[in-house]
């Protein structure tokens, strides 16, 4: 069976059927025009939307549909991971091909509806509509944070120490073995890539106890590639940044699969996209605050360089200076 063969409203109650109960707070959920929703008490709402598109952000090649759905949430949930809020409610849209079958349509509902489980996010709505061309899927998310610990690009200082939380260029070196379609045997380091690529964890609890405990003073997600990252929290704090390329964390086996296709595996980890892992600004005296939300978020975070007050991006390698590569990922190029 294919998406064609039911209608708008039973695809919708195939959605419904697999809902968790309403919270309170929700008024009105699925199935009327809109949402109602109260506001939570003493605290601002954070709002973000992304897209994954077929062809460009996903190939239902060799992307599982529960990993479609999976990724188009995690996308969303690492926007609000980087402002520090903590998610609360999701509205879902996608466009879906006639020929989309059946079971891929309930895979993408099933991987998004599991992550939403793990953060306690609640589906407040959405829309569904026939595609001509690929799938999409469009994701909109509420969460919320107390006023003033919202944290943004902004906040970095000359002197500021910066952060990455997990691994640079694991899920890159995945999808490389993905697209060229490599053996992966089970267990193999290799696997744990292509799970980089396929179900990457959201640093929601991280953000969240940076945010609460002031920690930081700047954060943004890395979807885009740390060059990127570096260069938008940059201009948006009116600082220079200094990379040190020996202190990147870049695993083996990523590091082994971009040599194995002659490419440099610190270029790699500094331009490849899909990583969402957060870099951070924090002040040095905010050492132990820092310190103290990484013990409770247990995540592994390592500091790769510092803000300075000259305004260059530059990459400290073998002794050396270069700029710091500027060719992130960019969806118009």
């Amino acid at each position: 069976m294919t998406i064609s063969d039911l209608s708008e409203r039973e695809l919708i109650a195939r959605i419904r059927a697999r809902l968790p109960v309403a919270p309170d707070w929700m008024l009105v959920g699925v199935g009327d025009d809109a949402a109602v929703v109260e506001p939570e008490r003493n605290r601002v709402e954070v709002l973000t939307v992304d897209a994954a598109v077929e062809g460009i952000h996903f190939d239902r090649s060799f992307v599982p549909a529960e990993a479609i759905g999976h990724r188009a949430l995690a996308m969303n949930l690492s926007d609000l991971a980087a402002m520090g809020a903590a998610p609360r409610l999701a509205l879902l849209s996608m466009a879906l091909p006639a020929a989309l079958p059946l079971d891929d349509f309930d895979g993408i509902i099933g991987g998004f509806l599991a992550l939403a489980a793990i953060h306690r996010l609640h589906v407040a709505g959405g829309n569904l509509t026939r595609s001509p061309g690929p799938l999409m899927i469009d994701v909109t998310l509420i969460g919320t944070v107390k006023r003033r610990q919202a944290l943004t690009r902004g906040g970095a200082r000359p002197g500021d120490h910066l952060y990455v939380s997990g691994a640079l260029g694991s899920a890159a070196a995945g999808l490389h073995l993905l697209r060229t379609a490599t053996p992966i045997p089970s267990g193999d380091a290799a696997e744990s890539l292509v799970a980089r690529y396929l179900r990457f964890e959201p640093r929601n609890r991280l953000g969240v106890l940076l945010s609460r405990n002031r920690a930081a003073v700047a954060c943004m997600d890395l979807s885009d590639g740390l060059a990127d990252g570096v260069s938008q929290m940059a201009e948006a704090s009116h600082v220079g940044v200094a990379v040190e390329a020996d202190a990147l964390p870049i695993e083996p086996a990523a590091r082994a699969v971009f040599e194995r296709h002659g490419l440099d595996a610190v270029a790699e980890a500094i331009t490849a996209g899909d990583d969402y892992e957060l870099l951070i600004a924090v002040r040095p005296r905010a050492t132990r605050r820092f310190e103290a939300a990484l013990r409770a978020a247990a995540t592994r975070v390592t500091k790769i360089g510092v803000c300075t007050g000259d305004g260059r991006l530059i990459l400290r390698r073998a002794g050396g200076e270069t700029p710091l590569p500027q060719s992130g990922y960019d969806h118009f190029r």
